[in-house]
């Protein structure tokens, strides 16, 4: 796998976001050799954030997976310091860049 994952995580009406160069976007990375999209959006939100999440759809159109959080406290080590780590509700996402299968998700999730 070459392309990168993007790891939608959505929690109480947030959107977990990390930040890039040029602002904020959804956590990302590539694959291992034989390791599904799921295993590493799931490893890649681990990795960067400390937050446990599983992986669960590959959302239509790819490369994001919508992962389901499983801590709702990180865990030491993560790659990024916590400045770089943020949670956006749903309805301010607008200036983030996002694949469309994304934003449409997010628009179908958004508390009202």
């Amino acid at each position: 796998m070459e392309n990168a994952v993007q790891a939608v995580v959505v929690y109480d009406g947030r959107l977990l976001l990390v930040r890039e160069a040029d602002g904020w976007g959804l956590p990302s990375g590539t694959g291992q050799p034989a390791e599904t999209a799921e295993a590493t959006a799931a490893r890649v939100v681990y990795e960067l954030t400390g937050y446990l999440a599983d992986g669960s759809a590959v959302l239509d159109g790819g490369p994001a997976v919508l992962c389901q959080l499983l801590s709702e406290d990180p865990s030491d080590g993560a790659r990024l310091a916590p400045e770089d780590i943020r949670w956006t509700p749903n309805g301010e996402t607008a200036g983030i860049a996002l694949p469309e299968a994304v934003r449409d998700y997010l628009e179908g999730h958004t508390p009202v």
